[in-house]
């Protein structure tokens, strides 16, 4: 009797079991919860982190979305930086199958990196810098095929760089400095990371040569940092393959030779080469001498008298021509160097300091002391007094209130006080090139950076109008405006002086290139920080600007995603010194788009702006200002394509997708960018501001709101 009524028992426990598991915690919630375990004294730091949740889409850091053919949302996003967390890493995070962000940055995990993460097919971009990881780095690291960004730099990672690295062909960013890692890179991996952007090698043990084919980084940007190693060996020539654009840090090497004068190496300083001892060549002052080659001193070839009779001829005829010629060639070179003596003290009236500095063009080597040497940075006594031209900028040089050859160096904001000497001996970093000029970051010797523009040369005859521009937007003084700090003008070179923006620009953090997580509040602080600004230049800067060319890269982002607005007012500064303002740095200052039909097109800009014959007006950037709105909310970017051969304006496609979108009530969860879905309280805020991107990117720029109105229905809009 008993078995009859133990066996219909078993049937209904598995039952019951299903039933559980299907109405409790996801898979990806069970994953995440042991890392909870594995941080110390997780049950308090997560403490919302509960396993009776059905899903763990709300749980502090966690993002998720909605995949296709997916009836859950799934985790895609793990955000915990910077929270002091010490603990390990578990290998269960690799059961995260749709995860893409792993951002562990600025805690003290410990341990090795689990091979068993990378199991995340999905993973774009890992995050783990500043914390206490060591081991090596595994070798499944290329296994998720979309990997973009891996930042293991500042922990304590052991072993060498291998040629697995070459299956991340995806890769965007590698960044391992200040590690423990050591021996040879190998040659094979360059060549396939096609799409690499930036990397780091820099504080670390490697040795050996470089490989030659690290000059086919052909997508490589910035600065490519190998310094503080212990490389040897030649500079490969195939370096000065690398873009124009890309600086080099090659600082506390072994490297030996001669510095190859090709290519990218013209645009180096030398900052980059520095604290190499067996390098020689331009643009170190340290010139490369082949003992072998050098010939010896000139010894006579007359053989002494051997007796009266030949002491009695003197010396022969062919001996005297030789000394006369000696003696013409020394007086003619102690001639030549009173007269250059003579020059470079009247040039220079009297000036005693050595210009070792440069900021040299495309294809130009360093212009050593290509500006005059200077007392100091002198403030100018008032905003009027400056805006004159007069008696102005750096007392004693040659032509200086009248843009003569020597050239003026001003400060426009009182508060800002440099030595032009200092400025030409400090660390410069080109940032970009376009057909703005080249930009460089100028770190000065109080650790501050600014960023410099070289406007390029020209312009001479029009001294008096390109101040009165500078000094119109150096009075430009808002939060959320990039500053113009001062100005250098001489006929040779024109240079702007600003403030470097830090944390890169809104285009970057849009497109995952950077560890900032744009959440809706971060995306609504932008929107009103660079409405504020844009408000500002239309209806209360001194010329009531026009900006021109709004559009992501220009909004540039500091520590506390503040927003600054850059490259605006420069149109006439550009035509000035004669430069061709046909595409934007998004670095400081900027010129109105004056594009032909045969140019690409911006679709930032407004339908009208493609017009040739039409004038800038401050509805352009009403205009686009709305595009990037679009972007905020979408997470998508406007495609640049041709224009159409005919009169009819075309506008982009963003804007009328959204368009169509809302005509049709597309689901908002179609339309929003999967980072916001699972800000469901946000729905209403994310409407209104479709309403109003939809209302800046109207077609009849009449119909358009002024930025003043836009930017207090954007404050008005609660988080």
């Amino acid at each position: 009797m008993l078995n009859l009524h133990i066996f219909p028992v078993f049937p209904i426990l598995p039952l019951f079991l299903f039933f559980n598991y299907t109405t409790g915690l996801t898979t990806d919630g069970f994953s995440l919860l042991t890392l909870k375990s594995a941080v110390d004294g997780g049950d308090k730091l997560f403490s919302d982190w509960n396993e009776n949740d059905n899903t763990p889409c709300n749980w502090s850091g966690v993002t998720c979305a909605n995949i296709s053919g997916v009836s859950d949302p799934r985790v895609v996003g793990l955000a915990l930086a910077g929270r002091s967390l010490s603990g390990y890493i578990p290998s269960e995070i690799g059961n995260l199958n749709y995860l893409r962000r792993l951002n562990l940055h600025d805690n003290s995990f410990h341990g090795s990196i689990p091979d068993q993460i990378f199991n995340a097919t999905s993973l774009h971009s890992l995050f783990v810098y500043n914390n206490n990881l060591s081991g090596i780095i595994p070798a499944t690291i290329c296994n998720p095929n979309r990997i973009q960004n891996i930042d293991l730099s500042h922990n304590s990672l052991t072993g060498t760089v291998q040629k697995f690295f070459a299956n991340c062909r995806q890769l965007q960013r590698l960044i391992l400095a200040g590690n423990k890692l050591s021996g040879e890179i190998p040659s094979g991996i360059f060549p396939a990371l096609a799409n690499l952007i930036q990397l780091d090698l820099s504080s670390n043990s490697f040795n050996g040569s470089l490989p030659y084919d690290i000059g086919q980084l052909k997508s490589l940007s910035g600065t490519l940092n190998l310094s503080f190693n212990h490389f040897t060996g030649k500079l490969p020539a195939s370096l000065g393959e690398l873009p124009l654009t890309v600086s080099f840090d090659l600082r506390h090497n072994n490297f030996s030779g001669e510095i190859p004068q090709i290519g990218s190496f013209a645009n180096q300083g030398p900052t980059a080469f520095l604290n190499n001892p067996l390098l020689c060549g331009f643009p170190l002052q340290k010139n490369c001498r082949d003992n072998s080659s050098i010939v010896p001193p000139a010894t006579q070839s007359v053989s002494p008298a051997s007796d009266d009779d030949d002491r009695k001829k003197g010396l022969k005829p062919g001996f005297i021509i030789l000394i006369s010629v000696a003696d013409a060639f020394g007086v003619a070179l102690i001639g030549l160097v009173i007269v250059y003596l003579y020059w470079r003290r009247k040039d220079s009236n009297g000036c005693s300091c050595t210009c070792k500095g440069r900021f040299g063009g495309n294809n130009q080597r360093f212009k050593f002391c290509s500006f005059p040497c200077v007392s100091g940075f002198p403030n100018t006594d008032s905003e009027a007094d400056s805006e004159k031209g007069d008696d102005v900028g750096v007392r004693g040089g040659v032509g200086g209130g009248g843009g003569g050859e020597g050239g003026e160096l001003v400060a426009i904001d009182k508060g800002f006080s440099i030595e032009l000497d200092e400025l030409l001996r400090a660390s410069a970093y080109v940032l970009g090139k376009s057909g703005l000029g080249i930009v460089y970051k100028v770190v000065l010797g109080n650790g501050i950076p600014v960023a410099v523009r070289r406007l390029g040369e020209g312009g001479e005859q029009r001294y008096k109008e390109f101040v009165a521009e500078v000094q119109a937007i150096g009075r430009v003084k808002h939060p959320n405006v990039v500053k113009l700090r001062a100005y250098y003008w001489a006929l040779d070179e024109k240079l702007l002086i600003s403030d470097f923006i830090s944390n890169g620009n809104l285009s970057s953090a849009l497109r995952g290139q950077t560890s900032m997580i744009l959440s809706w509040s971060t995306r609504l602080k932008i929107a009103r920080g660079t409405a504020r600004g844009l408000a500002y230049l239309h209806e209360c800067s001194p010329r009531k600007f026009v900006h021109g060319d709004i559009k992501p890269s220009n909004i540039l982002l500091d520590g506390q995603h503040q927003p600054h607005i850059s490259d605006f007012g420069l149109n006439r500064l550009i035509h000035i010194t004669g430069n061709n303002p046909s595409s934007s740095g998004g670095f400081m200052g900027g010129a109105l788009p004056y594009l032909t039909q045969t140019e690409k097109v911006n679709n930032y800009q407004a339908p009208e702006a493609r017009l040739s014959s039409s004038r800038p007006t401050q509805k352009w950037d009403v205009y686009s200002f709305g595009v990037v709105l679009l972007e905020l909310l979408t997470g998508k970017s406007p495609e640049f394509s041709s224009p159409t051969t005919s009169t009819s304006i075309e506008i982009p496609d963003l804007v009328k997708w959204v368009r169509k979108g809302f005509e049709e009530e597309t689901p908002l969860s179609d339309m929003v960018d999967p980072m916001l879905l699972q800000e469901v309280h946000a729905k209403k805020e994310v409407l209104q501001v479709f309403h109003l991107a939809l209302a800046c990117t109207e077609g009849d720029p009449d119909i358009r709101p002024r930025m003043k109105t836009v930017s207090d229905s954007l404050e008005k809009i609660r988080t």
